[in-house]
């Protein structure tokens, strides 16, 4: 393929010698007479190299390396100046310049450098090429499953991925939505660039801003220095909103502010900063019903949801549960450094008959408890498999209600039951109320206030008011 070169000098003799000697050398020569010139040269053409003069009227070749820089990021300069110096190489260099040469210059030393530049690109080209390759045999390899609907899942990953719009995953807590996340970000543009995630649930309410958006120093009292949030720790990369539902609603807008124009500014600072971040949230709540409650903005909601992927609970793919089982043997067999174990029928059919409230999450756990279990034994056995049943179906509420019981009351007693049921574990117990962490948090803490909560889900003060 012919490369095309654009010649930008204001002397005519330069401009005509250069245009014939890299002619003559089997290249498109297009001339410029200015920076202006060459700039709607640029628009209306594709310039592989700019080769320009440093000293000229109006728009020099810094400026015009700059407006090449942020408008043709795939052309490539060469500045040559009869006034070269050091200090100008450097800053053309910091800029983006491929090369710099100093006039008076041979013809065999400027097609020396043309060559070089090419060759440079050529190389680029060769290891993006591999990287694709590598990619692409190395693709989803946290994801296990061959069903239908993870093919649907694998399919949606390739649509968006080489995309910037932003994606909305959804599924039940343990359906593995950050490795989805993961892999869109592995699989974009992005991929060598910054990969963040913010637990969204984790982060107590007054840190929410400042998490996010960073805070500069004396901003609140412990803000000893100007802090970062994961927004500009991000730039230029992707960034994970892990469980996005539980931003409260107050911080809502002012994230949905930052969606919509692309900038941040610290707690504490009135002065906005551009950021370049792909967005991927996820949420294990029906998004649609919080929006109808009013719980979740719906301007934010769309602006998230511009491309929804849903992943299937383990129940919905249960023709995947071998190749799971197989790929987590193996996992744990490396872990332990001993020899693969094996899965008998019985085992294998009475995880079948398990409906995974936990889903892989909890398989995995499933697993490696069993593989302890079984110890020296080269097979694992039903016996070695221990299931929980933490499913709201089986779940006592403690239903000595009459007509008079309120509702209020009835749902106290079934967060109580709840509760007693995983063990005062309450990211499991919210799952199986259907509700968030922070919901569960703040009604636990209002029955605490009217003294209704009882002494065996008192965790200390600083543990309740964070989980």
């Amino acid at each position: 393929m012919e490369h095309k070169l654009l010649i930008v000098d204001d002397d005519y003799a330069i401009r005509s010698f250069l245009e014939e000697a890299l002619k003559d050398a089997g290249y498109d020569v297009e001339k410029a007479d200015n920076g202006a010139s060459a700039l709607k040269i640029l628009e209306s053409q594709k310039i592989d190299l700019v080769i320009t003069d440093l000293k000229m009227p109006e728009i020099d070749g810094l400026q015009l390396l700059n407006a090449v820089k942020e408008n043709f990021q795939d052309t490539g300069l060469l500045l040559m100046s009869a006034y070269g110096t050091v200090e100008d190489a450097v800053q053309a260099m910091k800029i983006g310049a491929f090369d710099f040469v100093t006039k008076p210059f041979s013809i065999t030393e400027i097609e020396t450098r043309v060559q070089r530049f090419f060759e440079f690109q050529d190389l680029k080209t060769e290891n993006v090429q591999l990287k694709r390759k590598i990619s692409t045999e190395e693709k989803y390899t946290s994801l296990v499953g061959n069903s239908d609907k993870m093919k649907e899942v694998y399919s949606r990953i390739e649509m968006v991925a080489k995309s910037d719009v932003s994606v909305l995953v959804t599924g039940e807590s343990g359906t593995g939505k950050e490795l989805v996340s993961r892999e869109i970000h592995k699989s974009s543009i992005r991929n060598n660039n910054p990969y963040l995630q913010i637990n969204c649930a984790a982060i107590p309410e007054n840190l929410v801003e400042s998490s996010l958006f960073g805070y500069e120093k004396g901003a609140f009292t412990g803000a000893l220095k100007k802090t970062n949030g994961v927004f500009q720790e991000a730039n230029t990369g992707s960034l994970l909103l892990d469980e996005v539902t539980e931003i409260p609603v107050s911080m809502q807008a002012k994230l949905l502010r930052v969606l919509q124009e692309k900038a941040v500014a610290r707690v504490g600072s009135h002065e906005y900063q551009n950021v370049d971040v792909r967005i991927i949230s996820t949420s294990n709540r029906n998004v649609l019903k919080m929006v109808e409650d009013k719980e979740f903005r719906e301007d934010l909601f769309y602006r998230l949801n511009v491309f929804p992927i849903e992943i299937p609970a383990l129940r919905e793919r249960m023709e995947d549960l071998p190749l799971l089982v197989e790929h987590f043997l193996t996992k744990f067999s490396d872990k332990y450094n001993v020899d693969k174990k094996i899965m008998s029928s019985l085992a294998l059919d009475k995880m079948y008959n398990h409906s995974w409230p936990g889903n892989v999450r909890e398989l995995v756990n499933v697993i490696e408890r069993s593989f302890l279990y079984a110890g020296e034994n080269d097979t694992i056995a039903d016996n070695h498999i221990t299931l929980e049943s933490a499913n709201v179906n089986q779940i006592s509420m403690e239903t000595n209600f009459d007509g008079n019981t309120s509702l209020e009351e009835i749902e106290r007693r079934a967060i109580f039951a709840t509760l007693r049921k995983t063990k005062n574990n309450r990211t499991k117990a919210s799952n199986i109320l259907d509700i968030s962490v922070r919901t569960l948090r703040n009604k636990l803490n209002l029955y605490k206030e009217k003294d209704l909560l009882p002494s065996e889900f008192i965790l200390g003060e600083e543990i309740l008011d964070k989980v």
